[in-house]
């Protein structure tokens, strides 16, 4: 993603029901992705589509990328957004994003070939998830996974070897959760957010031993 403003952002007229369940996400993203009249997709743009149900689209669509192969750094451009949202699904806040993020944008192009990697994943996902368990996709059960997604978002940014894969998928599966009101899959992200912390708590503490190690081999 650039920091180029988009030269087309989304209407209230284009703004998509979610909660309409003839409407799903990977329908909602190839559309936006097909959509011929814009050169460039803002991220303000997504938010604008989605603004029904934005937190669990929004997780997704940018926790998504670094469970697919991905450019170097593109964790860091991406964990920005995934901070906000995540801090405000947290705080229960309605889902906003600063100028400063909301207007970088990517190619319409480029944003295509995601979606064309990513909806095939999610077109599987979305025939298994129901609305089933919903206390566990409503508040206040919501904002322990604003919470967790928060902790994972911010390990997304930090350049720890694994630390992007597992937390991402994390996010991914919990932002479904909470999208369709599946308690299930809400809980099923909890328990790979757990795993990854755990691996990425193990690959921090080898480097510090393996730190450590050198330091004492240095001065010894």
């Amino acid at each position: 993603m650039q920091g180029d403003e988009s030269t087309g952002g989304a209407t209230a007229d284009e703004t998509i029901d979610l909660d309409n369940e003839a409407t799903r996400l990977s329908d909602v993203l190839v559309s936006i992705a097909s959509d011929e009249t814009r050169e460039r997709i803002a991220i303000g743009d997504l938010l604008t589509a989605m603004q029904e149900r934005a937190f669990g689209p929004l997780m997704l669509v940018f926790a998504l990328p670094n469970v697919l192969p991905t450019p170097p750094g593109t964790s860091t451009v991406l964990g920005a957004p995934l901070i906000f949202l995540t801090a405000q699904l947290a705080f229960g806040l309605s889902p906003w994003l600063p100028p400063l993020i909301s207007r970088r944008s990517i190619a319409r192009k480029d944003f295509a070939a995601f979606v064309g990697k990513a909806v095939p994943w999610l077109a599987k996902a979305e025939n298994l998830l129901r609305p089933r368990f919903g206390f566990l996709a409503h508040p206040p059960a919501e904002y322990v996974v604003g919470v967790v997604s928060l902790i994972l978002a911010v390990v997304l940014v930090l350049p720890i070897p694994l630390g992007n894969m597992l937390p991402a998928l994390a996010i991914c599966v919990m932002a479904l959760g909470i999208l369709e009101r599946d308690g299930i899959w809400v809980m099923a992200g909890i328990v790979i957010a757990i795993a990854s912390l755990g691996v990425v708590s193990g690959v921090v503490w080898g480097f510090v031993e393996a730190g450590l190690y050198l330091l004492k081999s240095f001065f010894g």
